[in-house]
């Protein structure tokens, strides 16, 4: 949709204009407390389930990981400030370039890793017909889950068996109901989520 890109490319030029004292401030933290780099580049699964680079600002330590995993439930790498960074979402600032560059959107499915596409393969074409988003309706009820799956024994199997199907239950409710209103609920409720702690059961 035409509209929703301009506001895209709108929305996130003002907010890296607005937020650069915010980035700059967080460069120079993680570099004190963690040195370089700054950015953590991962590949994410895009719209029509291409592949592109999804950029976010580095939480944890220099320690070499495989890049197609994610750290469910380990926070024993996490740094300081990163503990902070994703608390308060701050993470996941630099994606406001991805935004800008037409990899995602401010709302939509969040980008995936490629290995979960294995799973629930149906699903995908329709979940990835749409740009997917820094934030979404599954952004907000699983705000949480970090704390979610502390408490499980195997994270990983546990992501894709329970919380991974809800997701793209989520995911595809948000491609059936998207328009411009809807977004602009979303992106309310993220913010009253993050800086008000505010908890939704749906959206």
């Amino acid at each position: 949709m035409f509209l929703k890109r301009l506001f895209d490319i709108i929305l996130s030029a003002l907010a890296i204009i607005i937020l650069s004292p915010v980035f700059v401030i967080i460069a120079i933290l993680v570099i004190i407390t963690d040195g370089l780099p700054i950015i953590y580049k991962q590949q994410r699964v895009g719209k029509n389930c291409k592949m592109f680079t999804m950029y976010k600002l580095r939480t944890m330590t220099n320690r070499i990981v495989e890049k197609d995993i994610a750290d469910l439930g380990d926070s024993s790498r996490i740094t300081k400030i990163g503990k902070f960074l994703r608390k308060t979402k701050l993470d996941e600032l630099p994606q406001l370039f991805n935004v800008l560059k037409g990899d995602m959107s401010i709302v939509g499915p969040r980008p995936e890793l490629k290995s979960r596409l294995q799973y629930y393969k149906t699903h995908w074409d329709k979940v990835y017909s749409v740009r997917p988003g820094i934030t979404g309706n599954s952004s907000i009820i699983f705000r949480n889950e970090e704390e979610l799956l502390k408490g499980v024994d195997d994270p990983q199997q546990y992501y894709i068996d329970v919380l991974l199907p809800k997701k793209i239950a989520m995911y595809e409710e948000y491609v059936d109901k998207r328009n411009f209103i809807y977004d602009l609920l979303i992106i309310f409720k993220t913010i009253m989520s993050i800086f008000f702690g505010k908890k939704y059961d749906k959206i």
